[in-house]
């Protein structure tokens, strides 16, 4: 079974979420449960959490269907001290938040060096990160997005996400979203038949298979391995439909999020329609 939805808006309350996905047909859903652009945001009352949950209950949301994010500020291999410790608290209050909802995963991307530490130094700084934010909380699964490569962004390698996997202390509590256009943009030729057998033959003998937790379905306006990370509608980049129709007919990503952040969201409905008409009947 395929769980295909969107990046929802939590405007006006994170339990309108649930509902916004049910309203496009989607069968999981991602959010922000907090402001995508600042350090803190304020606390999601008790009333909004039991209301949450009861929409997700409501509409077939369970937990392993739901993708939070974390805002953006957050860089947890980030060199200056001080933006560090702004960047770990923030992720600690995003994981909270998570177990307050009833969340089992936080979709977080990995980290930037800044051009003033090394990559290694960087990718323990992020698993050091991780470390200390896991013994805090309980219940909630870091999940660590693949990067485009775009500036000084890491995450970009199936090798850089397996360095930080590795120096993971628990990892029944880390996995992987891996995003089709920063993939793509990355490097991986996900849209040759033989590109895409490669990336993800590479993805289990450089990570595991057994990390990975959910896609970002995106088209990309760039070609593979531009390193610039812009998302494209399904089926109007330079991924294009073949590739996405190989991706809904593949087991491999049956029961996990498979979230939509492409840029239209006026046709979240009709994408999200069109890759369930492409699946084949088994």
């Amino acid at each position: 079974m395929k769980y295909i939805g969107a990046h929802v808006s939590v405007s006006g309350g994170v339990s309108n979420a649930p509902l916004r996905a049910a309203e496009i047909g989607a069968k999981a859903f991602a959010l922000f449960t907090g402001s995508s652009n600042r350090w803190s945001s304020k606390p999601i009352s008790e009333d909004e959490t039991e209301k949450f949950k009861v929409y997700c209950a409501e509409n077939n949301y369970t937990a392993d269907r739901i993708l939070p994010h974390d805002n953006f500020l957050i860089n947890l291999g980030n060199p200056d001290a001080a933006k560090l410790a702004m960047s770990r608290k923030s992720f600690l209050e995003e994981m909270q938040r998570c177990e307050q909802l009833g969340l089992t995963m936080l979709n977080f991307h990995p980290g930037s060096h800044l051009k003033e530490i090394s990559i290694d130094k960087c990718l323990d700084l992020i698993a050091e990160s991780i470390n200390i934010t896991l013994e805090k909380t309980t219940g909630v699964t870091a999940v660590i997005e693949c990067t485009a490569g775009q500036g000084t962004n890491l995450g970009y390698e199936f090798g850089q996400i397996a360095h930080i996997i590795d120096k993971v202390e628990d990892k029944s509590r880390v996995g992987v979203c891996v995003d089709t256009c920063h993939a793509y943009s990355a490097g991986y030729d996900l849209r040759t038949e033989e590109g895409y057998r490669k990336t993800w033959e590479d993805f289990d003998n450089i990570i595991g298979s057994r990390y990975l937790r959910a896609l970002h379905l995106n088209d990309d306006k760039r070609e593979c391995g531009s390193k610039i990370d812009r998302h494209e509608s399904i089926g109007k980049g330079s991924l294009g439909e073949e590739f996405f129709i190989r991706l809904v007919n593949d087991p491999r990503f049956d029961s996990m999020p498979l979230i939509l952040e492409t840029p239209d969201d006026l046709i979240w409905k009709e994408e999200i329609a069109w890759l369930y008409s492409q699946i084949k009947d088994k």
